[in-house]
Parts: C-alpha cells; structure tokens; sequence
C-alpha cells in the first residue's frame, strides 16, 4: 500500500520492451533504493512495481503486458523523471490517502491555469472512471494524492476534473513539468469502487439475480 506522497524524482536509464507483451525499466534513485530489497514493492509513476535487480542506487522492475495496456509505464524513454515512493511500513503515517498502486486508466492535461503561487490543472478522464470522482473526493495523478477540486456535471460526453497544486507539489514531482496533452496515470478511490461492486451484487440478490 502507498500513500500518494512522492519521495523522490527517479531517472530512467533504460527501457527494454519485447514488443506489447512485457518491459524491463531501469531506474536510477539514489533515495529510494536505500534499504530496498530484491521483490521490494516501489511505486513508479503511481504503478505498483517489483524490484527485480537492485545495483547501488539503480535498480530495475519488470512491466507485464496489462500494466502497458493500463497506464503511460510503456511510454517511457532513457532521461525520463518519475515520480517514486516507497510502501508504506506498518504503523506508518497516511499522510495522503490509501493508493493501492493499480492504475485505473489514463488521463490527459486539457488546461492548466496559474492563480497566484498555485496552479489549477484540469485533466479528461476515461468515460468509465468519472463516475467514481467526486469533488472534494481523492485521487492519485502519477501516483501523487491529490484532493479533487471540481468536477464535469453528470453526464457529460467528455468528462474532466480538477485538482489544485500547491508550490511543494509543483516542485518536487512530476506534475509540475507537465505540459497541456500530456498523459498521466489514475487511480480513483479504490472505496467507490467495491462499493459499486458490492451494490451490484446487492441489486443482483434483491431481483433474483445470479449470486
């Protein structure tokens, strides 16, 4: 389990793809391999991955198929900076919110507006995740915990959402280099999501439906 809170900004060295089938990414974060070992669990871009070689402070993961279909993982080339936390240990502080690290789908950067020391960003969302974002609900952009600011009406063809970033957000992750169409992994509150899940067995049981 993460938090959303991003440690450090990771390098990429090298991306090796046997076509769409898997990845091996090797990364180099001086911070983050501190105390990692073999089969560690790090969040890269906020894709829960597995540490599969670990030299000093580089160390590689492997991506399967599914996790390229998912998110932006398969778009990364050598220089590019990721956003990098570690599992939380037990007992930990949840200063964000609970990020599994499973990737819901990909978003896009439509507008983004400096206010001030802040800046707003709006991002298009898959039609099949917004209903699972509320405003003032949280969600993970690149792994990064944010809190929803606002949302698209409900329908809406193309709907969006907005986060807010404070100068400590823009600075040290990812996020504040993004530039309008670029992409970024999302993950919404996995409790919308089995609460979904658990009414439509509920609804299923109430009309005779199969269990």
């Amino acid at each position: 389990m993460f938090t959303g809170i991003i440690a450090e900004q990771g390098q990429v060295l090298s991306v090796d793809r046997d076509g769409d089938t898997s990845a091996t990414v090797r990364l180099h974060a001086p911070a983050s391999t501190e105390g990692l070992a073999l089969g560690g669990s790090i969040a890269v871009n906020g894709v829960c991955l597995t540490a599969t070689q670990i030299d000093g402070k580089d160390f590689s993961v492997d991506v399967m198929g599914e996790t390229l279909v998912r998110s932006t993982i398969g778009e990364l080339a050598a220089g590019d900076s990721v956003n990098l936390e570690r599992c939380v240990p037990a007992g930990g502080r949840l200063d964000g919110h609970v990020v599994q690290g499973h990737v819901d789908g990909v978003g896009q950067l439509v507008e983004r507006e400096a206010l001030g020391n802040w800046e707003r960003l709006r991002f298009a969302v898959p039609g099949n995740l917004a209903r699972y974002i509320a405003e003032k609900g949280s969600i993970a952009i690149d792994g990064v915990s944010l809190t929803v600011t606002a949302v698209s009406p409900a329908p809406e063809p193309e709907p969006w959402f907005e986060v807010g970033l404070i100068p400590t957000t823009l600075a040290e992750t990812g996020l504040g280099a993004k530039t309008t169409g670029s992409r970024v992994n999302l993950e919404v509150d996995v409790l919308a999501k089995y609460t979904e899940r658990l009414l439509a067995f509920s609804t299923g049981a109430a009309t005779g439906g199969t269990r």
